[in-house]
């Protein structure tokens, strides 16, 4: 006779507002770069991170067009793709206190990056998804999309980040 041994249902990972608000102000503020191409986080959890940029005459790569620099794109997934790292992170030590966890992150920087441009960045916002493929003890492997305000995929990228 088999004997069923049931496992309890596994509990999803839920930041506490002191560590999304300190990411956020990292991520926001600190990392001067973001506030320039005017990265704003949407979302914060362990699985999946957005944000969003919203088109302005400073961020115009072709001005025929009206075009979204390039570089704002890959700048915007680079910073996406460590933003899933942080929170990635974070649900990994959720044993930490907020505070202590923030402070993991003085390491982080990208190794690799790839982007592939899919169509032309054209309106009024842009929203940026990324998610963490593999975190490992030393690097971590993401995927990002970067996404027109009608939903279509404009752009989407891999890269790698060194975590220790």
């Amino acid at each position: 006779m088999s004997k069923t041994i049931v496992h309890p249902p596994v509990q999803p990972v839920v930041f506490e507002p002191e560590f999304i608000e300190g990411v956020r102000q990292i991520f926001e503020q600190k990392v001067v770069f973001n506030s320039v191409i005017g990265l704003k986080i949407t979302s914060i959890t362990p699985e999946l991170v957005t944000a969003r940029i919203d088109m302005r005459h400073e961020l115009v790569g072709h001005f025929a067009y009206n075009r979204l620099h390039g570089g704002v794109i890959s700048a915007g997934l680079d910073a996406m793709g460590g933003l899933a790292v942080i929170a990635a992170i974070g649900a990994r030590h959720m044993d930490e206190a907020p505070e202590q966890r923030l402070h993991r992150f003085a390491k982080l920087g990208t190794i690799d990056l790839r982007i592939d441009y899919l169509r032309p960045g054209i309106g009024e916002w842009f929203e940026l998804r990324a998610e963490v493929l593999r975190l490992g003890s030393r690097v971590a492997s993401t995927r990002m999309g970067f996404h027109g305000s009608d939903g279509k995929l404009l752009a989407c990228g891999a890269g790698a980040y060194i975590v220790s």
